[in-house]
């Protein structure tokens, strides 16, 4: 299992789309499973958190049926703070091989966000308090895994999508020493690979 950090736009969810297709995983975006359980709208449009309990319930749910219908998992997202990360190295130890931080300026992030027209991206302080609470939570996520020798890794975001999963691609075969088998083994089957599209 490997997770994708990033600022909103940055390009989580296209790059796990495309690297779950890749590999033959599922991808597993906390936002697409908050907006398809519903009931969230108000919280989400105002820039704020869903509460950790619901988030950590929702996600293990999607991330033990991926695993008992045989999908390895890429995470885009999730854990989004320091209560989630330690539930995850706690209640599935051994299950993350690594993540990956989407690094991309902030100015490229609010042009990206302006073309993609979502309603929790049209408002300019929701995007701010979107930005505020990854930056005061990534840090001491990214030092939680470390000390639990889970490798970190950060990648330039900027570039064709080709680039950056070319990039992504590398450091996951790094991480996951059955990737590059499983790389080799992905024929673009029919199989549905990720949640929410």
């Amino acid at each position: 299992m490997i997770t994708l950090f990033g600022l909103a736009g940055s390009g989580k969810g296209t790059q796990g789309r495309a690297l779950a297709e890749l590999f033959g995983w599922r991808w597993l975006s906390v936002g697409e499973v908050i907006r398809q359980t519903g009931g969230y709208d108000d919280i989400i449009n105002g820039g704020n958190l869903i509460s950790d309990d619901d988030v950590i319930k929702m996600m293990s749910k999607q991330i033990e049926k991926s695993e008992a219908e045989g999908f390895e998992v890429i995470l885009d997202g999730y854990p989004r703070n320091v209560v989630q990360t330690k539930w995850i190295l706690e209640n599935m130890p051994g299950k993350l091989d690594g993540a990956i931080v989407l690094e991309v300026p902030e100015e490229e992030l609010l042009n990206r966000l302006a073309l993609r027209g979502r309603d929790d991206d049209k408002e300019r302080d929701s995007i701010e308090k979107r930005f505020e609470i990854y930056n005061r939570n990534i840090d001491e996520m990214l030092a939680l895994l470390g000390s639990e020798n889970i490798p970190v890794e950060r990648v330039n975001g900027v570039g064709a999508v080709e680039d950056v999963t070319a990039r992504l691609t590398e450091v996951i075969k790094k991480m996951d020493p059955d990737a590059t088998e499983q790389l080799d083994d992905v024929n673009g089957g029919e199989i549905e690979k990720s949640y929410g599209e």
